[in-house]
C-alpha cells in the first residue's frame, strides 16, 4: 500500500543496478560509507527477523514499478521512497504484515516528523532517512508501536503549552466563592473534563506513549500544578476582592 503520492508510477528497468543490493540510491542522497553500512544492516536485519527494509532515493529518474520484481516485495517488506521533489521527502509502501504492528496512522506520523522539510533542514535527507529507519526498526522489536517512538521538542512544547492551559483552567475553577470554603470542589470537577482533557489527554498522553523518560513528565506535572496554583490565587484575589466590595455596598 502506498500511503501517499504515486512515486513508482513509470517502469524502468534500466535504472536498476545489474546486482542485488537493498538500497537505490539514484538521488546521490547517502554517501558510499553510509550506503554500504545501511545495506550490512538491512541485510542483518532481514536474516535475523524475516522483515524486509527497501530503500529507493529518487530525483527526475525513477525505476517505478520494475522494483516489485527487483525485490521481490511482498507482505513483510516494506520501501521507503525518498524524492526531494514533492513537499515531503518520504514516501512509505508498506506490506501487510506491517499494519498488524503498526496502524496506518503510525505511517502517516513517521512521515510527517521525519520527511518534513523542517526536519530535513536541521537532520539532511540521509538523516530523515536513517532516522525512520531507526524508528521502524524500534518498533519491530518491541512487537509493535502505536505511534513513532520518541518526543520531538515541538511536540513537548505543545503538551506543556496544554498542561499550563489546563492548569490555569483548573486554578480558576478552583477559587473559593464563599469565605469558609478551601476549593470549590464542585466548579473544580464541573470544569474537570476540560482541564482533564488539556493535561491529560495532550499533556501526559503523548509522552508516556513515546517515551520513558521522566524529565518531560515531571516538567509538565510541576508546570499544570504551578500555573493551577498561580491562577487559583490571582482568581481569589480578584474575584474575591470583588465580592467584599459587592457585600460591603449592599
Amino acid at each position: 500500500m502506498c500511503l501517499c503520492s504515486p512515486v513508482l508510477a513509470a517502469d524502468n528497468p534500466d535504472l536498476l543496478p545489474d546486482h542485488y543490493t537493498p538500497v537505490i540510491d539514484l538521488a546521490r542522497i547517502l554517501t558510499d560509507n553510509q550506503r554500504e553500512e545501511l545495506e550490512k544492516s538491512i541485510d542483518n536485519y532481514e536474516s535475523t527477523t524475516g522483515w524486509k527494509l527497501r530503500v529507493l532515493t529518487q530525483y527526475e529518474r525513477t525505476p517505478g514499478l520494475a522494483v516489485r520484481d527487483f525485490w521481490d516485495l511482498d507482505e513483510r517488506s516494506l520501501l521507503i521512497v525518498a524524492d526531494p521533489r514533492g513537499g515531503n521527502l518520504l514516501n512509505f509502501n508498506v506490506g501487510d504484515a506491517y499494519f498488524a504492528l503498526m496502524p496506518r496512522i503510525f505511517w502517516v506520523e513517521l512521515q510527517t516528523r521525519f520527511g518534513n522539510q523542517y526536519y530535513v533542514k536541521d537532520h539532511g535527507e540521509d538523516g530523515a532517512i536513517l532516522d525512520a529507519i531507526g524508528s521502524v526498526e524500534i518498533c519491530l522489536n518491541k512487537g509493535g508501536c502505536q505511534v513513532v517512538p520518541g518526543l520531538p521538542k515541538e511536540q513537548w512544547l505543545w503538551t506543556l503549552s496544554t498542561s499550563i492551559l489546563g492548569g490555569l483552567i483548573a486554578g480558576v475553577s478552583a477559587y473559593p466563592r464563599k469565605k469558609e470554603q478551601g476549593v470549590a470542589w464542585g466548579w473544580l470537577l464541573l470544569f474537570s473534563p476540560l482541564w482533564v482533557m488539556l493535561f491529560g489527554v495532550f499533556g501526559i498522553a503523548p509522552i508516556i506513549t513515546r517515551t520513558s523518560e521522566y524529565l518531560p513528565l515531571l516538567r509538565n506535572g510541576i508546570s499544570f500544578l504551578s500555573s493551577a496554583l498561580i491562577a487559583y490565587l490571582l482568581a481569589q484575589a480578584t474575584f474575591g476582592d470583588l465580592g467584599e466590595e459587592n457585600q460591603n455596598s449592599n
